[in-house]
């Protein structure tokens, strides 16, 4: 089995579009193992560069499957797309994409041949040279617009220009300019900042495809309400994302935060025990944990509570009660922080290695017998009697001891030479 390194084109990361049909709004046939669903109906779902989608009716009864190239009806001449979906499930994508009238529904012609896939590739590899040149074409018409991308039809006799503008902008010089410099039909088709991050595709801050890219097809509002009700610090670069426009992730868990808000109590409530005053410092509303601080605008003997403790807290006080404690018990709870290893210090695990100092001991006056104390660390004083002895009595008996192991040597000399006297020598051979 050989495995295929995917690189930048192949995971949807690549800026000309290239190899990313597959990748972007991809629509998950769970009836593709159900027995007839082909049959059920013969509209299929056809793929086109990046996000743009078709709708086409299977006249010919072609055995279509997920990705095949099939070449389709345009206007004028043919395209070429990729098949992403047949059998039941389109219909429901086409009442996401509000097409009622049959007549906006055009057909498939054929399984794309080898000589229309070779005209679909060199229309695509002109079309960052083409979107290019088209920039500076509007930039000397003094058009306040952006021409984000480019689309070449199948056949190479059409090409679409997606561009973003923040007003109207009358573009009827620029659409002669551009079919004179291209000798194409031109299209031109307004999109918004998010549907240009779509087709452009790339990587949020969360390091994953971005959603719009891979599977967001429905555009919502997304407002600073959002970020207040998650209790997210409102900075703008941090909020926006890939076009500039605030997250779309910032709905995601919109709703689950403001059920869970109304679990918790007001921020302004002020809990009194019987020693000090408490105000709310931070809340976690997910775990429904509060931080309450003896301090108004500073972390000053910070305690965590639940929310039902700080309800309950409330409730004594509007009875004029007051507790001994914000714990029940007078502990106190310590939330565990999450460590993150990269802001840690790198040196951690380093043992720090002691060096030893040998001239420690001397600088003490121990081990070195003879300047200011004896071999164990006594002082002079102390060992001038050791039991009971002088040191002139000590280094008599050492020295008699010293002449008697000489006397013990020498006898055992004399032993040893007699010894060999009487042994036989061998003769030596001349």
């Amino acid at each position: 089995m050989k495995f295929k390194v995917a690189s930048g084109c192949d995971r949807g990361l690549c800026h000309r579009g290239c190899g990313r049909q597959d990748h972007q709004l991809n629509s998950y046939d769970w009836l593709a193992d159900v027995p007839g669903n082909d049959e059920s109906t013969d509209l299929v779902e056809v793929q086109f560069k990046n996000t743009r989608k078709g709708y086409y009716h299977n006249v010919s009864k072609l055995d279509l499957k997920k990705g095949d190239v099939v070449a389709v009806e345009a206007s004028p001449g043919h395209d070429i797309g990729t098949v992403t979906l047949t059998g039941s499930l389109v219909k429901l994508q086409l009442k996401k994409a509000n097409l009622k009238s049959s007549d906006e529904i055009k057909r498939i012609y054929r399984l794309a041949k080898p000589v229309d896939i070779e005209k679909y590739k060199e229309a695509k590899a002109r079309e960052h040279a083409t979107m290019i040149e088209s920039r500076q074409i509007a930039k000397k018409l003094g058009l306040q617009m952006k021409i984000g991308d480019v689309e070449y039809q199948g056949d190479g006799n059409k090409a679409i220009f997606y561009y973003i503008a923040d007003e109207r902008v009358d573009f009827r010089q620029l659409i002669k300019d551009l079919a004179s410099a291209f000798h194409v039909r031109i299209e031109m088709k307004q999109i918004g900042a998010r549907q240009e991050a779509g087709r452009i595709g790339g990587t949020g801050p969360c390091g994953r495809e971005l959603c719009c890219a891979t599977w967001m097809k429905n555009f919502v509002s997304v407002s600073t309400n959002a970020a207040r009700f998650q209790d997210i610090s409102l900075n703008p670069q941090k909020l926006a994302g890939m076009c500039a426009k605030l997250k779309c992730c910032l709905n995601y868990e919109v709703d689950d935060y403001v059920e869970a808000s109304k679990r918790m109590p007001p921020k302004d409530a002020v809990l009194q025990t019987a020693d000090n005053d408490y105000y709310q410092f931070k809340t976690d509303i997910l775990a429904g944990e509060i931080t309450y601080s003896t301090d108004k605008k500073m972390a000053v003997n910070l305690e965590t509570i639940s929310a039902e403790r700080a309800l309950a807290i409330i409730e004594l006080n509007k009875q004029g009660e007051k507790p001994l404690s914000l714990m029940g018990d007078g502990s106190v709870v310590e939330t565990k922080k999450s460590k993150d290893l990269l802001e840690g210090d790198i040196n951690r695990f380093d043992k720090a290695k002691r060096k030893k100092n040998k001239r420690r001991g001397q600088r003490n006056g121990e081990g070195r017998p003879g300047k200011g104390t004896t071999q164990k660390g006594e002082t002079p004083a102390v060992a001038a009697s050791v039991d009971g002895e002088s040191h002139a009595e000590r280094r008599e008996k050492m020295a008699d001891n010293g002449a008697h192991a000489g006397r013990n040597r020498s006898f055992q000399r004399g032993e040893n030479a007699a010894d060999t006297a009487d042994s036989p020598q061998k003769p030596t051979e001349s």
